[in-house]
C-alpha cells in the first residue's frame, strides 16, 4: 500500500483485539504512513489495547466510555493537548445485549433498546461533535462501521439492525452538517466477519458460511480489504466521497436469491 495517509493523524475507537475490524483498520491506515491514537473503555480493553497500540508505533491511549459524557470530553480534552488537531476518528462500537440476539425483535426489552441505541448510533453523534473543533480549520473524515442488517432482516440480529439504521441515516445528516468545513462522513458495511463482537450474535457461524459460499466472489470480508477501504475514505483519494454506506461484502448485497447450487 503506498503512503497515502503520511501527515495524517487521527483515534481509533473500538479495538477489542487482533482480530477486531477496528484493528485491521488501524493497521492499514498505519502502512499508509498515518500516525494513531487509540481509545479505549476500562482497565482490561487499555491491557488488550497497549501491546496492539505500540506494534503500530502509537502510545497515545484514551480511557473513554462512550456512555458517560465527562469521559468523552476528558478524553478528547487529552487528545487535544497533545494533537490541536486531528484528521481522522473511526467509530468502531456497538453494543447489545447477547441475550437478546436470539430470537425474536418482537421480544426485544425497553432497556436493551436503549442502550443499543445509546453505544451503537448516539456515540457517533456524540464523537462528531467533539472531534468537529479539532477539524473545522482544516477538514478531515469521520468513519463507522455498520452491517446490511440494518436494511435487510438478518436472523438474530434484531435491535442492532434498527441501531444500524440509524447509524446509517446518522452518517447521512452528520455528512450534510460537517460538509462545509470539508468534513466527509461515511459508514463501511462489510459482510460477517469473526470477530468478538459477531460472535455474540446467534447462528453467526451458519450467516459466515452461507454468505461465502454466495456472494458473487464466494468469499466474506476481510480485515485486510476492510482497512483499505478506510485508508481510501480518509485519504486524500477519498475528497470528494461523503454520506456513504461503502459494501465490503464480497457483493452479497446485490443478490436476490442464494446462488442455484444452494438452492
Amino acid at each position: 500500500m503506498n503512503k497515502s495517509m503520511t501527515g495524517l493523524r487521527g483515534l481509533v475507537m473500538g479495538v477489542a483485539n487482533d482480530r477486531s475490524i477496528a484493528w485491521g483498520i488501524a493497521k492499514a491506515m498505519h502502512e499508509a504512513g498515518a500516525e494513531l491514537a487509540f481509545s479505549y473503555q476500562g482497565d482490561a480493553f487499555g491491557k488488550r489495547v497497549e501491546p496492539l497500540a505500540a506494534s503500530v508505533g502509537s502510545t497515545l491511549l484514551l480511557d473513554m466510555d462512550v456512555t458517560n459524557e465527562a469521559s468523552v470530553e476528558k478524553g478528547f480534552a487529552t487528545l487535544k493537548q497533545t494533537w490541536p488537531t486531528i484528521d481522522f476518528v473511526v467509530h468502531a462500537i456497538a453494543y447489545s445485549d447477547k441475550s437478546e440476539l436470539t430470537g425474536r425483535f418482537l421480544d426485544t426489552s425497553r432497556q436493551n433498546f436503549k442502550n443499543s441505541m445509546d453505544i451503537s448510533c448516539y456515540s457517533f453523534i456524540e464523537v462528531a461533535r467533539r472531534a468537529y473543533p479539532l477539524m473545522k480549520d482544516n477538514g478531515g473524515t469521520l468513519l463507522t462501521l455498520t452491517y446490511q442488517g440494518s436494511s435487510r432482516v438478518a436472523p438474530n440480529y434484531n435491535v442492532m439492525g434498527v441501531a444500524k439504521a440509524a447509524l446509517e441515516a446518522t452518517t447521512r445528516y452528520l455528512a450534510n452538517d460537517l460538509g462545509p468545513d470539508k468534513i466527509r462522513v461515511n459508514a463501511i458495511s462489510p459482510g460477517p466477519m469473526k470477530t468478538l463482537a459477531g460472535a455474540a450474535i446467534g447462528g453467526a457461524r451458519k450467516t459466515f458460511r452461507h454468505t461465502e459460499e454466495n456472494a458473487p466472489l464466494r468469499s466474506n470480508a476481510t480485515l485486510d480489504a476492510v482497512g483499505g477501504t478506510a485508508v481510501y475514505l480518509a485519504s486524500p483519494s477519498g475528497a470528494c466521497t461523503t454520506g456513504e454506506i461503502i459494501r465490503v461484502d464480497g457483493g452479497f448485497h446485490v443478490l436476490g436469491m442464494p446462488q442455484a447450487e444452494h438452492l
